[in-house]
């Protein structure tokens, strides 16, 4: 396991249709570093953003699609990621920085 500090475990929102609608259940989705174990997730969560405290993480680690290279017979790869969807507790205070979107 990585030595992975809580700032670096969060990489960005996912801002989906779905994760959209989770939202008002108190579910946020998170791309993750992807060696970040569930109790990282919810330390970083909880550090991240004041006010918030995390009742469950579920995680998942999201396979490379294979695409074409250049148009020819070659294949390659994009990268492997890890998704986590954070569920706040009842009287946690929202997550600000999906309140512009």
């Amino acid at each position: 396991m990585a030595d992975i500090k809580y700032y670096d475990v969060i990489l960005k929102p996912v801002v989906t249709e779905k994760s959209m609608n989770l939202m008002g259940e108190k579910k946020y989705t998170f791309l993750v570093h992807p060696e970040a174990t569930k109790s990282q997730v919810k330390e970083a969560v909880e550090k991240m953003f004041s006010g918030t405290k995390v009742e469950s993480v579920n995680t998942m680690n999201c396979e490379g699609k294979r695409k074409r290279v250049r148009g020819t017979f070659k294949f390659g790869k994009t990268a492997k990621t890890k998704k986590a969807v954070v569920k706040l507790t009842a009287d946690s205070a929202d997550i600000e920085i999906f309140e512009g979107l």
